[in-house]
């Protein structure tokens, strides 16, 4: 009988509950999206710099949920995940068509695709305590039409 080490189950719990939350984000489920986290964890958006830092559950929501009602069809596709300790990092492609403003990008009822680096860290019962999340934002906007 093979046995699984912890490390490798740890891996796939982890690298599950990042496909969880990119299967409720799909869903546009903020609140399932969020239950994957601490109750303390926090979210940084790197290119909006300070300002892109806050609590997951409260300002991570927002920004989430800010998408999904400007970019009603926002969609995703998992590249690759790959783990590292407490580390996993998710290569993602998001994509939809803006249907109202967005942080001042006015609404031109154009499409966006971009790809992100979302970097989550997990505790040691497997949940999210920080996750960064990079892409490039001068070209996310000229896709915009900004």
């Amino acid at each position: 009988m093979e046995t699984v080490s912890k490390t490798s189950l740890t891996e796939q719990t982890r690298k599950g509950a990042c496909l969880a939350f990119f299967s409720a984000y799909q869903d546009m489920d903020t609140a399932r999206m969020i239950q994957l986290a601490t109750p303390d964890a926090t979210v940084h958006f790197v290119p909006m710099g300070d300002d892109g830092k806050g609590s997951f559950w409260e300002f991570g929501k927002g920004v989430w949920q800010l998408l999904i009602d400007c970019f009603p069809d926002l969609d995703n596709t998992v590249d690759s995940l790959t783990t590292q300790d407490d580390t996993v990092v998710a290569n993602v492609a998001i994509f939809g068509t803006q249907a109202q403003d967005f942080l001042g990008i006015t609404n031109k009822g154009l499409r966006f695709n971009s790809d992100h680096v979302f970097v989550f860290r997990f505790n040691d019962d497997d949940r999210i305590t920080h996750l960064d999340i990079s892409w490039d934002h001068a070209g996310f906007s000229k896709q915009l039409g900004a």
